[in-house]
């Protein structure tokens, strides 16, 4: 499914009712939420809303679990560190038990950490599938989601549930969640705002599967539900419905 807002704003309000009503519905049926968050800055507005009034009343924080769906290995204080712009926008500002929130910790060493985190993920699923109730992520403008970039070996990767990247262009290591696990999401929404990833929207939506190139295309639900959420920005190439 595929919603255009009018703008970013907009956008993020969308965001925080779907977040409200996934959280809600969760709880209902399993007595719990888990969330596995997005970096970049299109989220941030949204983390930002749900920390006000009317929605953070409507979410039973002490039900939720957060987790993210990748991280840049850099020290917890570094102003990239996704899980810092997620905590300064909205977990400082909820009451989310500190033991339900679960960062990537990865500034000394990548792989290891992935496979804490994979270790993690099974130990809350007890050694089931790692169904989230929701996963939110981006779009980059090459095409990537999460820290699955284009042309990358994890992309050829199925099985793993966390994996380590390194990528030359920036220097820099990044642990990311791995599509064996988003793709068994109970509902996966992406966050699009802005003109400038309107190019590479129209391709990820309408150009044949090729995750090699665009790995946005990758995340498929099996079973969930998939929601594109996109501001009039960037859906300013898509034919209207």
């Amino acid at each position: 499914m595929i919603r255009t807002l009018p703008d970013p704003e907009s956008l993020s309000r969308a965001a925080a009712a779907l977040f409200v009503r996934q959280t809600q519905l969760a709880i209902s049926k399993r007595h719990r939420f888990a969330v596995a968050l997005s970096g970049g800055s299109t989220p941030r507005r949204l983390y930002e809303i749900l920390a006000a009034a009317p929605f953070r009343d409507e979410v039973a924080w002490d039900k939720t679990h957060v987790f993210w769906g990748d991280e840049r290995c850099v020290p917890a204080d570094d102003r990239r560190c996704n899980a810092l712009t997620a905590r300064g926008a909205l977990l400082d500002h909820v009451p989310v038990p500190p033991d339900q929130i679960h960062p990537i910790l990865c500034h000394q060493n990548p792989a290891q950490s992935a496979q804490r985190y994979a270790d993690l993920l099974r130990d809350f699923f007890c050694d089931g599938p790692p169904v989230f109730d929701l996963i939110l992520l981006g779009l980059g403008e090459d095409g990537h989601t999460a820290s699955l970039f284009p042309q990358t070996a994890v992309l050829n990767d199925q099985i793993a549930w966390a994996a380590s990247v390194y990528l030359n262009a920036q220097k820099l290591h990044r642990v990311t969640l791995m599509p064996a696990v988003i793709n068994q999401a109970r509902l996966v929404v992406f966050l699009v705002a802005g003109d400038s990833k309107a190019s590479v929207l129209k391709k990820v939506l309408t150009e044949p599967p090729d995750p090699w190139r665009l790995p946005a295309q990758i995340v498929r639900p099996r079973t969930g539900e998939l929601i594109w959420l996109a501001d009039k920005a960037a859906a300013s190439q898509l034919d209207p419905c």
